[in-house]
């Protein structure tokens, strides 16, 4: 059988990676199987701060212990600045981004209500004049603006079904970054487009990303894919595994000696092992 379906798994190098990990990268990979598709990797490795070579080598390590195969070559995000900076200037040309040359702590100062671990930013920058001292500066997306000029949007969702989208919940997102020159959110939706990601298998945690993210599809003429996102992995505690908790990783079970092979097919299953569970 064959299809068009692309699926993809695309991990930061900041860190091993944990059960949560091996989990999405493992419904992708068998998503894009099942349908006689094609499964890609991608490493995400744009802030230069906190990757390191030695996690990249362990991703492909991990992957390669469960069992996992891509295709080659595998897209590097810090070869691809040109692509992200020609979105952004995209983006500016069409008036929908504005410098902003706020703190951290001015944002969490001057914010509202936080979404998630960030606030809300309240668009301090929008329409202020350069300080004209050279401070570094980020780029915003004026949500209300791109909104206004995209009009309503949809995405669809494997487990959800239809979604209107509502970018408002994320507000004026960061889309370059000051140490960066780009942001997840462009290189995520330019990525996909470049691959010819058709399915996305990401968890849950990332859902509100996606309004942002079929805001961008729609004024860079960019695809939509179809998204499947699903419940995280838990631990003892309840708590969603992350790198910067510490979590169990790939390579901590592998040496306590875990059969890889019984891991995957009780995954599959919905079967984790003892201190694990598949959250709602």
């Amino acid at each position: 059988m064959t299809t068009n379906c692309v699926s993809r798994f695309a991990p930061s190098p900041t860190g091993r990676l944990h059960l949560g990990h091996g989990y999405s990268a493992l419904l992708a990979q068998d998503l894009a199987h099942a349908q006689g598709g094609r499964f890609v990797l991608r490493i995400e490795d744009i802030d230069e701060n906190r990757c390191r070579p030695e996690f990249v080598d362990g991703i492909f390590e991990d992957l390669k212990w469960l069992g996992l195969t891509w295709e080659d070559p595998v897209m590097v995000q810090s070869t691809r600045r040109e692509a992200y900076q020609a979105a952004l200037d995209q983006l500016i040309e069409m008036g929908l981004a504005y410098k902003c040359w706020c703190t951290r702590a001015e944002i969490a100062a001057a914010a509202g209500a936080p979404q998630g671990d960030q606030p809300i930013y309240p668009g301090t920058c929008r329409g202020r004049a350069d300080p004209g001292d050279g401070r570094p500066f980020c780029w915003r997306l004026d949500c209300a603006a791109a909104q206004r000029q995209a009009g309503p949007l949809i995405w669809q969702d494997a487990l959800a079904g239809r979604v209107v989208a509502r970018p408002e919940v994320l507000g004026d997102v960061v889309i370059a970054r000051k140490d960066a020159g780009t942001s997840y959110h462009i290189a995520v939706v330019v990525d996909d487009a470049t691959q010819g990601v058709t399915d996305i298998v990401r968890g849950d945690d990332l859902f509100e990303a996606t309004h942002i993210h079929r805001l961008l599809q729609a004024l860079l003429d960019l695809p939509v894919p179809l998204y499947h996102h699903h419940g995280l992995i838990l631990d003892a505690g309840g708590e969603r595994l992350a790198k910067r908790r510490n979590s169990e990783t790939l390579a901590d079970l592998r040496a306590q000696g875990i059969d890889p092979a019984a891991l995957v097919e009780g995954l599959r299953r919905g079967v984790l092992p003892p201190g694990y569970h598949l959250g709602d």
